[in-house]
């Protein structure tokens, strides 16, 4: 694999406690463009209740950085909150993207949903990146990675020496991602994780999810060297030693609580479901469609 760029972007990471995810704004520091990845709309369960204030803290530190957004990126259709892409990209006019393979999952949560009116051809983005398609932002250098195994479409954003690979590598005290969802596979996993850490020991990665193990401070940033070192997923492990161990812990945990909730907004780009003739919006929630319940 051909080595990062020597490129080192501006990074801010956003921690969003509810879910444990982190939205980033990857800047150049020379011309100050800026790309926002992974960006939290706000939603409570319990309520039905959307928000922006995870999005708005992101517009605010553009506004007061001075910061001009030329992309609107998801790695993959989250299950565990709302995108805000479409959110940003009325207040900001950039454009979205996601990997290519988003696709594919929008057949297959198409007929989870029985939704036979929803467009699964990617139309919902404004650019759908292939493997290895290169971009820029400002005069950084980018790269994507098609990184399957957590879910169907998962990419890495790779700018400069920024790797953003969200749901395969978590840090160096955390493991990895989960592969049982639908379309999920620990032998892709496994070869994504081998991809990006084939990349040079000193590119920084930057996760998607932290759970704070053991009560400590959210984090975020480590290094291709620290996981390969330090990630008991990693260090040491063979392929088959790693599909056993994320098989198996794989089957003790149960489903986000929001999986369904979100990949109907999220295979749709972020967008809300469409108000209806009383002017409310409504998720549709299929029964008994997913396996891996754990009932204790």
């Amino acid at each position: 694999m051909a080595a990062a760029a020597t490129a080192r972007p501006d990074v801010k990471g956003f921690y969003e406690g509810r879910t444990g995810s982190i939205q980033y704004v990857v800047s150049d520091p020379s011309t100050r463009r800026c790309a926002i990845i992974d960006p939290v709309l706000d939603f409570d369960e319990k309520s039905g209740t959307t928000a922006t204030v995870q999005a708005d803290l992101i517009l605010h530190y553009i506004e007061e950085n001075d910061l001009t957004v030329e992309w609107i990126l998801d790695t993959h259709p989250h299950a565990d909150h709302f995108s805000a892409a479409a959110y940003l990209k009325e207040r900001t006019g950039a454009p979205t993207g996601i990997g290519s393979e988003v696709v594919r999952v929008q057949k297959l949560w198409k007929c989870i949903y029985n939704w036979p009116e929803l467009a699964a051809d990617g139309s919902q983005w404004d650019h759908l990146f292939t493997d290895n398609e290169h971009f820029s932002i400002g005069e950084i250098g980018g790269r994507v990675i098609y990184s399957p195994g957590h879910t169907l479409a998962s990419v890495t954003y790779l700018v400069g020496d920024a790797a953003f690979v969200h749901d395969t590598i978590f840090m160096p005290d955390s493991g990895t991602a989960r592969a049982d969802f639908p379309g999920g596979d620990a032998r892709q996993l496994w070869r994504s994780i081998d991809a990006i850490l084939a990349l040079p020991d000193e590119t920084r990665i930057f996760t998607g999810h932290d759970y704070r193990p053991n009560g400590r401070e959210a984090r975020w940033e480590s290094t291709v060297g620290e996981e390969k070192r330090c990630n008991p997923h990693i260090a040491g492990m063979t392929e088959e030693q790693f599909v056993e161990l994320r098989e198996a812990r794989d089957k003790t945990l149960p489903m986000p609580k929001l999986i369904l909730h979100a990949l109907q907004v999220n295979i749709r780009g972020g967008r809300l479901p469409e108000p209806e003739a009383n002017g409310g919006r409504y998720l549709k929630f299929p029964l008994n469609a997913l396996k891996g319940t754990t009932w204790s």
